[in-house]
């Protein structure tokens, strides 16, 4: 197991997966708000705890880990405000399309749609081909069987071909939109 963190590595760590965490969050919740928030405590958590962190092991599938802990327990929070009448305010991924996540009518449209499958399809769709994570990876990351992983993506696609009929995108790992499905 690693030893504690010194400034020099967590800076380096923070300047190089601070983007793809922001923007995996943001991916995930709609919001950029909550995206930063997502970020930061992402960090905070992975900074406490990087004495559990392998070394023989890479951190990005690690760090994503923790950004979609993160993420749900979030969403279980917003969740149980919405339940009890506290409506948080949460700006939509529709503010965010001047961000250099989302470019161009075609993509901001396969966002949105992302961003409105359900949370589990959402979760695989964002981290294999948003965050281009491998799919064992992405199977560690949520805790779930390869198989289980590969049937949510499949599911997710075809949900996406339904919601995109007309459109026929491909979504490409990377985040780039190409041809069709």
């Amino acid at each position: 197991m690693a030893t504690e963190i010194t400034k020099d590595e967590a800076e380096r760590i923070f300047n190089e997966y601070s983007p793809y965490v922001y923007r995996t969050a943001l991916l995930l919740t709609k919001s950029e708000a909550l995206a930063d928030d997502i970020t930061q405590e992402t960090f905070i958590k992975a900074f406490e705890k990087y004495h559990l962190f392998d070394p023989t092991r890479p951190i990005k599938p690690w760090i994503y880990k923790i950004t979609v802990n993160t993420f749900r327990n979030m969403y279980r929070k917003q969740k149980w405000l919405k339940f009890i009448g506290v409506i948080p305010d949460i700006s939509t991924i529709e503010n965010t399309v001047e961000t250099t996540i989302l470019r161009g009518e075609q993509n901001r449209e396969i966002y949105n749609e992302v961003a409105n499958l359900p949370a589990k399809s959402r979760e695989v769709i964002v981290l294999y081909y948003f965050a281009e994570l491998k799919i064992s990876e992405v199977s560690l990351i949520l805790d779930i069987p390869i198989g289980t992983c590969k049937s949510r993506i499949n599911r997710a696609i075809k949900q996406l071909r339904c919601q995109l009929p007309e459109n026929k995108l491909n979504l490409k790992r990377g985040g780039e939109i190409h041809g069709e499905i």
